[in-house]
């Protein structure tokens, strides 16, 4: 449930029907060499450094799913569209990773309990964001961790979700939360960017 380089796409979008060109995006599908080796090296310094159990809600076909495993933790992802589940299985297939169709904002998990939560531009598409982070919160084990990619997209009329609004909602959560800016990396995205994107990352004790 990414939004795609140029612009966010509008929720309510038909992921089935998008899936199957969801990848032709560089940050999407992670095909460039530099833009995967950019995105790998970020993921390593955002997820726990010791291999766990990683939540990637609307994980689309998986690609960063894909990262984490490749970096050794054991990934669960969980995305609305059947289609974009089924890519995914297959682009990990063998690998230490769960894939469900279902709601980013109730994941459909029960008990379990992960060491990192790891959310690419879906926050911004929900009605109650406070009450998404509230849940993804409970999901994590002591000494868990949000990430959160998510950014404003648009010049005429922007969508997205500020950082300082983030930064706002999780602050009742009690952890600590840092900002990484990433706008002015074109690596991440294949191109030169001039929108805000940015990586939340909040971790509790």
């Amino acid at each position: 449930m990414s939004g795609n380089s140029d612009e966010a796409t509008a929720p309510g979008a038909d992921w089935d029907a998008l899936a199957a060109s969801f990848d032709d995006e560089p940050d999407h599908g992670l095909r460039d060499a530099d833009v995967r080796r950019a995105w790998a090296a970020r993921l390593a310094s955002w997820l726990p450094r010791r291999p766990g159990d990683v939540l990637d809600l609307g994980c689309g076909t998986g690609s960063l799913s894909l990262l984490a495993a490749e970096q050794g933790h054991r990934v669960t992802g969980v995305d609305l569209s059947p289609a974009m589940v089924e890519l995914a299985r297959a682009k990990l297939a063998g690998r230490d990773a769960v894939f469900l169709a279902g709601d980013a904002a109730a994941p459909p998990v029960g008990e379990q309990r992960f060491d990192a939560v790891l959310v690419r531009h879906v926050l911004w598409t929900l009605p109650d964001p406070g009450r998404a982070l509230r849940h993804w919160r409970q999901l994590l084990r002591p000494s868990g961790r949000l990430v959160l990619v998510e950014g404003v997209w648009g010049s005429v009329a922007p969508v997205g979700i500020p950082a300082d609004r983030i930064t706002a909602l999780l602050g009742p959560l009690a952890g600590q939360a840092r900002v990484e800016r990433l706008s002015d990396d074109p690596s991440l995205w294949g191109k030169e960017v001039t929108d805000e994107r940015y990586a939340v990352v909040a971790t509790y004790e």
